[in-house]
């Protein structure tokens, strides 16, 4: 039976198919849905974890026990699990374990586009590529008897365009389940314990591995020659090797596919190499294949010709093969795209009735420094608010803060970051906060949810991956058992309150941390609250102090207020909330607050 399958769908399948038992992440786009779809399949555990080294942790332990296991990260994820990657590879393991780390070309939802087929390589660990839906299924089955066939974790790195792309995909209509359950814990203490006598012993070891993997590499099945013309030979791998297809006609170019991208079959690539007449590399990002073709001693283009930055496409490809005369003009192609309606641009923003909207319009207003952190909140930083001054990865937020206030400037930073990203590795910055006693202000905007990557749950939520109810750990208690001596907790929607809380912190040479809790206006228990608001327009004086607050639902209307010659402001009743942010900022009076409309209790106080 084949469906139609998204490469992120397509890799949980062939987990499941390949007898993974555990497999644990932490949320991050573009491998989120992953976890998400394998965790209703039966005989099979799944868990967000609070961040992706305590994921890798897991998925090493079930297979130290003799269970299949997956860990699904991000590839910035990879940067916080690299302790954990780097160890598996020196034990290895005694069942199947694959790492998923999802890379993302051209930066769609992340702060860098490393190319972490880099990690492969300094690890020692296999890496593979898929370069369809098809392939991203198979290969997580093709990694797990690797990895117990050369006792070492494997590394599968699929691109956002693999993950979020559908294709078809053969689904079994039966899987046949042998599995008995777990063999008897082996205790290999030389093995699994690395203390450096043992280290050094393992050392060798895996050097030794990747001699074998290479020899592997050279009858891999994934590794594929497309013999065509022979005027030009293309060495490819991944979504990239789609969009060479697309581009170079078969009756001049030859293909070799790479599914294996470390190590490489050297013998393969000298043969291919000698039935052609001039060889090139495309791949994404670095020139890592091409690199590693080159110490080989086997000339090779690549890097000179294709971009180094951002994401290839059939029309990248092209145009540069054009300029490097690999094509004659003739084969360009005008670049097909529908009409524009004449839209305004709409830069991403904070979504209607955000809890973090009221907290940066105080900051703003408060003219503080606020250092931010990877969330929705990061659009802060964008006009009309304007009010995020520092981003860098998850957790560096309060890192950040300490050092400059350490660093002793005078004017005041705060730091801002979210629920679920103070669980992933805000806790230990704010314990070196109390530790090393700054006068650092953290505000944890808690949202009740992971929201940027589509509301995932953590540990303060109640509910597993598997939506079990579990603990739901609270803020106040936590940060205070850390140290930290002021801890206080607002209404997100509550201006005054937000406003009062921060003022009171300023005022104190400790460490402060105040908890901003509002749930994500997206979540679906709150859209069935949405009532919105309406302005009374005889009281509008068109100051715009609602619409600095940057909400979409609010805009000008057509009414000029005379005195200033400027549009009165107005609600789009299709995208208001009615979180009444706007009302409480509005001098003039001119919002009604939902009680006011719609005479119940349901309308807050105005701060």
């Amino acid at each position: 039976m084949k469906r139609l399958l998204s490469g992120n769908e397509a890799i949980a399948y062939g987990a499941w198919e390949s007898g993974v038992r555990v497999a644990a992440a932490y949320p991050g786009t573009p491998s989120t849905e992953i976890l998400e779809t394998l965790a209703p399949m039966p005989n099979v555990y799944a868990e967000w974890c609070p961040n992706e080294k305590v994921a890798l942790d897991v998925a090493i332990g079930a297979a130290y026990a003799g269970s299949r296991a997956m860990a699904v990260m991000k590839h910035v994820g990879l940067n916080v699990a690299a302790d954990a990657f780097f160890y598996a590879s020196m034990t290895g393991v005694e069942a199947g374990l694959v790492i998923v780390s999802a890379d993302d070309p051209q930066m769609h939802s992340s702060q860098n586009e490393q190319d972490n087929r880099r990690y492969a390589k300094f690890a020692r660990v296999p890496c593979l590529e898929p370069t369809d839906s098809q392939e991203a299924k198979d290969l997580v089955g093709v990694a797990l008897e690797i990895s117990e066939r050369f006792d070492t974790p494997v590394l599968l790195r699929p691109t956002t365009r693999i993950c979020h792309s559908s294709t078809p995909v053969e689904i079994p209509e039966e899987r046949h389940d042998s599995w008995q359950g777990p063999p008897k814990y082996r205790i290999d203490t030389t093995k699994y314990v690395m203390v450096p006598a043992n280290a050094r012993k393992r050392h060798p070891v895996i050097e030794e591995r990747i001699v074998r993997l290479s020899q592997f590499a050279e009858t891999f099945p994934y590794n594929v020659v497309e013999m065509g013309g022979t005027r030009l030979g293309i060495i490819t791998h991944g979504a990239a090797y789609q969009y060479a297809k697309e581009v170079f006609p078969g009756d001049q170019a030859s293909f070799l596919k790479l599914g294996m991208t470390y190590p490489l079959p050297r013998k393969l690539i000298a043969d291919f190499a000698a039935q052609v007449d001039r060889l090139i590399v495309v791949e994404e990002l670095d020139p890592f294949i091409e690199e590693e073709i080159r110490l080989m001693g086997i000339e090779c283009e690549g890097k000179s010709i294709f971009p180094m930055v951002g994401e290839l496409s059939p029309l990248i490809v092209r145009q540069c093969a054009i300029e490097a005369g690999l094509l004659p003009q003739s084969a360009q192609v005008e670049a097909v795209s529908p009409e524009k309606p004449p839209l305004p641009p709409r830069p991403p923003i904070l979504c209607p009735g955000c809890p973090h909207r009221a907290t940066f319009t105080v900051t703003k207003k408060l003219k503080l420094v606020v250092n931010g952190d990877i969330g929705c909140y990061t659009l802060a930083f964008l006009p009309p608010q304007e009010a995020l001054h520092t981003c860098g990865c998850m957790g560096a937020s309060i890192g950040v803060a300490h050092g400059i206030a350490k660093a002793g400037i005078q004017q005041r930073h705060v730091a801002a970051i979210g629920d679920s990203t103070f669980f992933h590795t805000g806790m230990p910055a704010l314990l070196n906060v109390a530790y090393n006693q700054s006068n650092t202000i953290t505000l944890i905007l808690d949202n009740r949810t992971t929201a940027m990557t589509g509301h995932q749950q953590h540990p303060g939520t109640g509910k597993t991956l598997q939506m079990k109810d579990t603990i739901a750990v609270e803020f106040e208690p936590l940060v205070r058992a850390m140290g930290i001596p002021h801890v206080t907790t607002v209404d997100a929607y509550k201006i005054k309150e937000v406003e009062t809380a921060l003022k009171e912190a300023l005022e104190r040479d400790e460490p402060s941390t105040i908890i901003v809790r509002r749930e994500c206006a997206l979540l679906p228990e709150v859209r069935r609250t949405y009532k919105p608001l309406k302005v009374d327009r005889s009281k509008c004086i068109a100051c715009w102090t609602c619409l600095r607050t940057g909400c979409p639902a609010l805009r000008k209307s057509d009414e000029i207020y005379e005195k200033n010659k400027r549009e009165k402001s107005d609600i789009d009743p299709l995208l208001c909330t009615g979180c009444e942010l706007c009302a409480q900022v509005c001098p003039a009076e001119a919002i009604q607050f939902r009680a006011q409309l719609y005479g119940s209790e349901e309308g807050q106080e105005a701060g």
